[in-house]
């Protein structure tokens, strides 16, 4: 189903142009002058074009992840946040090659170019999030987003590792792509980048998931494992969150308020793409 909008039918292709548009054309897409950690940060953009996957609000999936062996009970399926939900809208915005190419040239502290798209980028995605909700909203189907919802917790149930709604959980189930070593998500624009998503009524064709194993992407390659600052990521044992944490705390500390690492999504075979 598509819907009118200003005497015109929309689908997933017009969805994603609007995304395409508002990042291409968006004075927040570049860091600012004024904000620069470094005078050689100015001006770099952050996003390249988002790429978008379209899921059921009623997948099982989305149920199977309030096992205590994925995410656990405390984990909200779409219809919990949107009763009348009937599309999940998954999108990835993939970092410019200028951020990821700085971020790259050590394993030690994250470069500042990454630190702005962490910090900077994260409030254009929010801004992003927030103009497809009133578009969709604006044509009469209701919308939101659980990252930005009140309701949203980071954290939940005592622990710092989970939250009651997961980007990456939901672009695996909408068919963006699949987990990593490092547990970020592969998509065919890689995995240095960020994730978004929207919940809606508006009922549009669903994406059929390409894979059927959550490693499916992932060579375990194990490249991850040697550019890891927190020695956080083994072949034996994935990626180990705690250890994680306790690194992004230590950047946050040297870098208020912004914080970040992606050591392990860049100089990787899967930074920006699927990896053979």
């Amino acid at each position: 189903m598509t819907f009118l909008w200003k005497g015109a039918y929309m689908n997933k292709t017009d969805i994603t142009t609007l995304a395409k548009n508002f990042i291409r054309n968006s004075p927040a897409n570049h860091i600012p002058k004024e904000a620069a950690i470094h005078q050689n940060c100015a001006g770099i953009k952050i996003f390249e074009a988002p790429i978008f996957a379209l899921g059921a609000a009623g997948d099982e999936l989305f149920a199977k992840y309030k096992s205590p062996d994925v995410i656990g009970p405390h984990f909200l399926c779409p219809v919990e946040w949107l009763a009348t939900s009937k599309t999940v809208i998954s999108f990835f915005l993939p970092y410019s090659g200028e951020i990821k190419t700085a971020n790259a040239a050590d394993c030690n502290w994250p470069a500042a170019e990454w630190l702005h798209g962490r910090y900077e980028g994260h409030n254009l995605l929010r801004q992003l999030t927030e103009y497809l909700i009133k578009t969709m909203s604006e044509a009469g189907f209701k919308s939101m987003a659980p990252s930005i919802d009140p309701r949203y917790k980071n954290g939940a149930e005592n622990t710092r590792h989970t939250s009651n709604w997961s980007e990456r959980h939901v672009a695996y189930a909408c068919g963006l792509g699949t987990f990593g070593l490092s547990k970020g998500i592969i998509t065919k624009k890689g995995m240095a980048g960020r994730f978004g998503s929207v919940v809606t009524e508006l009922d549009l064709p669903k994406d059929t998931r390409p894979y059927s194993d959550i490693y499916e992407y992932c060579t375990m390659c194990g490249l991850c494992v040697d550019r890891c600052p927190a020695n956080a990521i083994s072949l034996e044992n994935g990626k180990l969150s705690p250890l994680c944490s306790n690194f992004l705390d230590k950047t946050r500390e040297k870098h208020n308020p912004r914080y970040g690492c992606g050591k392990c999504q860049v100089g990787v075979p899967c930074e920006s793409g699927l990896p053979t």
